[in-house]
């Protein structure tokens, strides 16, 4: 058996932000805040909702239902009494382990919220960025609220949508109104002003809560709610050199030498944090951009002015893999063995994929909507020839020993994560979906 070499240092407390210790009062607030309603425009769905600890800090399907549906998971539905979705979540809900970690200095599919060289951070809301935001991933959590589709509701639903004066531009200079509206809301909730006092000493007052409070207090819980490391690759790498099996260990071997897999998933993490095209199946409604046409998703190009990086995506990273199918931007494959498969041989893939093993709700109008650029040769070809990725081969044995590499990045403590979920939230508003 081959020697595997160049493997990552063991993950420690000083990877992560404040070396992992958070204070527990504002970590509360963290978790009541993100598993509670009242921070969408209509009160229908929370963070918890598309990255639910009962399903690996996902979702579990391709492409997300957000609001007006309702339940969870590949149970939600896109019709409710209160209305119907107007359209598909265009990519996959990322999972959230290790996103505390400060070497994650890119967040989303595309890059959206990222730390810049200088360590500034670069947000959809530019000038408009709060100040005191503790790290970038408390600054992705600010987005979600303003997305139509996500948590904000369809213009007319709600005051959050409202909330700018008329005559206001559009663009980032209607996120501090719809920002400080929802802030009211939890003004007006005794119970969140204590917690907000409790948590930081600059809060004294209602009026001294601020969205810069919510978003590092909701970035505090999920660094200590979603760490993984202590896989069995992880004792490992402490010293437990019985912690893997023997095709655990060559399929670590393959991963990190023959299958070439560390060339983009390195480091500690699994990742090297840039963008590839790798020719992933593109499907649903895509992400609106002005230089997409139709259902397009072109990726990185949306941050970056160089046609280049059309159809090029974050390389995720592989900490609970073997818990967070489906795979890809748009959760294309449903297995591990699939998405492998797929960066043996990407075009090939591309062009034979069986869109049988999509996870998502039914519905007419949508589904007519859903495979536009699949069905389309003109709007395939542009993928096909940006992929980056040239064929090779792996025995089936050799899957099948990789496949149980990924699954000893599987730490046993998130397995069960139902213990996150708070029994209820200071609104008052359900906590299940």
């Amino acid at each position: 058996m081959a020697v595997a070499v160049d493997l990552p240092g063991p993950v420690s407390d000083a990877d992560f932000y404040a070396s992992g210790v958070h204070d527990p009062k504002k970590v509360a607030l963290g978790q009541a805040l993100f598993f509670d309603k009242i921070m969408s425009g209509n009160k229908n769905i929370s963070c918890a909702t598309c990255h639910s600890p009962l399903l690996n800090s996902g979702d579990g399907l391709s492409l997300g239902v957000g609001q007006r549906g309702q339940y969870l998971g590949p149970m939600r539905i896109t019709d409710t009494p209160a209305g119907r979705i107007t359209s598909r979540i265009g990519r996959n809900a990322p999972p959230l382990f290790n996103l505390g970690a400060k070497e994650f200095i890119r967040l989303n599919w595309q890059g959206r919220h990222e730390v810049r060289a200088n360590g500034s951070l670069n947000l959809p809301s530019a000038q408009f960025t709060p100040a005191g935001l503790d790290n970038v991933l408390a600054g992705q959590s600010l987005f979600p609220l303003l997305n139509t589709h996500e948590m904000l509701g369809l213009q007319g639903e709600n005051e959050i949508v409202a909330a700018a004066p008329l005559g206001t531009p559009p663009g980032p200079a209607l996120f501090p109104w719809s920002w400080e509206a929802l802030m009211n809301r939890l003004r007006a909730v005794p119970e969140y002003v204590e917690m907000f006092k409790a948590a930081y000493s600059d809060v004294e007052s209602p009026e001294t809560m601020n969205i810069k409070h919510y978003a590092n207090a909701v970035a505090a819980f999920q660094t200590v709610a979603f760490r993984a490391d202590n896989s069995p690759f992880d004792r490992y790498l402490r010293g437990e050199t019985d912690a893997l099996s023997e095709a655990q260990v060559r399929g670590m071997d393959l991963f990190y030498n023959k299958a070439n897999c560390a060339s983009c998933h390195s480091g500690k993490f699994q990742t090297d944090h840039n963008f590839y095209a790798i020719a992933m199946p593109q499907f649903g409604p895509g992400v609106k951009s002005s230089t997409t046409r139709k259902q397009e998703d072109v990726g990185r190009r949306e941050m970056v002015a160089n046609d280049a990086e059309k159809y090029k995506f974050r390389t995720p990273p592989l900490r609970n893999i073997a818990l967070t199918a489906p795979y890809g931007h748009t959760g294309a494959y449903k297995t591990l063995e699939g998405v492998i498969r797929h960066h043996l041989d990407p075009v090939n893939s591309f062009l034979n994929w069986d869109r049988s093993q999509v996870s998502m709700p039914s519905r007419s109008d949508l589904d007519a909507l859903d495979f536009l650029i699949m069905d389309d040769p003109v709007f395939r070809q542009p993928i096909i020839n940006a992929n980056q990725l040239a064929p090779s081969t792996l025995t089936d044995e050799e899957i099948k020993d990789l496949i149980d590499f990924l699954q000893s990045l599987t730490d046993v403590a998130s397995l069960d994560l139902n213990g996150l979920i708070p029994r209820s939230v200071p609104s008052g508003l359900p906590v299940g979906d």
